[in-house]
């Protein structure tokens, strides 16, 4: 007897279960040859988009401050100046808080353009123009330091003798192969710095731009988005998205405000000191600490190296003055200020901290090493939800102290064996004396 074949929902799965494999496959293989061409296009597209990038980080940065102001100060003035009116009202305090902020937001970028160019300017013009006395200095210091230790003299002489047999050759050399290909490049990495320049005046007023928008129109935006996420997802599945976007939105803002604060309370510090032992360059030394101190763990050593060699070619003693003062203030900076500001904004250890860091600074450099921290906390909280979801539905224990001295569990009785401590098990050989 001839049997037919039947076509019913287990051939159907399985057939569109080989065909998805087999098309991910295929376009997994194509990204890989295509990732070059790809990363080159978003790089060229991110240029584009720069302006809004800067616009959408200036309205995140702006908000708390814009709904203060608000809900605080300008919107009830508006309805004591149309009380009959709420619609008006609403619109007078939303668009003197948004006034306000940018003014605030303006103010700040001036303050610290005002502090820091004329400064560094001053400072690298100073310290041209007393190089030699600097180096001069520099060479005293070294050359008493040398008297002082012979067995180190006697060998920087055999090296700067190798060296000086060698310096003419070697130098003309260096000029030929290095210095003058160099020459021909300079006016187009000039024309090139200009136009960054040029670019960056424009991001930044764009952004602006494009911020005082976004800050006018809040709400619409997120009932916008809200309203495109409820469409495309389930609402169980919406409503854990949204829970996600406003705990990684905490993270964010509790890191990024604690550690300006953090960072603008470590500059003054450290400005205060520096004046009182009359280092040189005070200002700019401070603001170079305050600025790098806002990288964590890695800052304040960034930050550290330059400011001690600007000092060093002044002072070597104020060098080293320096340089213990600011392994005290690192330590007071982590131990009491930056815990009692950040709080539990952070939540994970010394060790995910490096390697947040790390990690970040190896994929995406100078913003990998700021926003490593905060990116990485909500991954990590993210897998521990999920890791502690399935011990509840496994019932097994959630605390990660239950595991530590677990020998196993029991398969059918879910119950954790724990293994003997040594003092124990030693104890128990312990011959009972007759």
């Amino acid at each position: 007897m001839r049997r037919h074949f039947r076509w019913d929902k287990k051939y159907l799965y399985w057939g569109v279960t080989a065909f998805l494999v087999v098309a991910a496959s295929i376009l997994f293989y194509m990204a890989l040859n295509y990732m070059p061409a790809l990363g080159k296009a978003l790089q060229k597209l991110a240029r584009i988009l720069n302006p809004f990038i800067w616009g959408l980080v200036f309205t995140y940065l702006l908000t708390p401050l814009m709904r203060s102001l608000e809900k605080n100060c300008f919107y009830p003035l508006g309805k004591k100046l149309h009380k009959s009116n709420e619609q008006r009202a609403a619109r007078f305090g939303r668009g003197l808080s948004v006034l306000v902020s940018i003014i605030v937001l303006l103010a700040v970028l001036a303050a610290l353009v005002y502090m820091i160019l004329p400064q560094l300017y001053s400072s690298i013009e100073t310290i041209v123009t007393n190089s030699p006395a600097y180096l001069e200095n520099l060479g005293i210091w070294v050359e008493q330091t040398l008297k002082d230790f012979p067995a180190v003299a006697d060998f920087f002489e055999e090296r700067l003798a190798e060296l000086n047999s060698n310096l003419g050759s070697d130098l003309f050399a260096w000029i030929q192969t290095n210095v003058l290909p160099q020459l021909g490049s300079f006016v187009t990495n000039v024309t090139s710095g200009v136009y960054s320049v040029v670019r960056a005046v424009y991001n930044l007023v764009i952004g602006i731009i494009v911020s005082i928008y976004l800050l006018n129109g809040l709400e619409h935006y997120g009932a916008a988005f809200k309203r495109v996420l409820y469409s495309l997802l389930n609402i169980e599945s919406a409503e854990k998205l949204l829970e996600g976007i406003r705990f990684t939105d905490r993270t964010f803002i509790g890191f990024i405000n604690g550690k300006l604060l953090d960072s603008a309370i470590i500059g003054l510090i450290c400005y205060i000191v520096c004046a009182i032992l009359k280092m040189p360059y005070t200002l700019l030394v401070s603001v170079i600490i305050g600025i790098t101190n806002i990288i964590p763990f890695f800052g304040p050593l960034i930050g550290a190296v330059p400011s001690a060699f600007i000092i060093l070619m002044v002072d070597p003693l104020k060098c080293l003055i320096f340089i213990i003062f600011i392994i005290l203030l690192q330590q007071v900076d982590g131990n009491f200020i930056g815990p009692k500001i950040l709080g539990n904004s952070v939540g994970i250890s010394g060790f995910w901290v490096m390697f947040s860091i790390i990690l970040g600074a190896g994929l995406f450099s100078f913003w990998g090493m700021l926003l490593g921290v905060p990116v990485f906390v909500v991954i990590y909280t993210l897998i521990n939800s999920l890791i502690e979801k399935k011990l509840r539905r496994s019932d097994l224990p959630v605390d990660v102290a239950e595991y530590r001295d677990l020998d196993h569990i029991d398969a059918v009785t879910r119950q954790s064996i724990r293994r003997t401590p040594p003092s124990e098990t030693a104890e128990e050989e312990k011959p009972t004396e007759s």
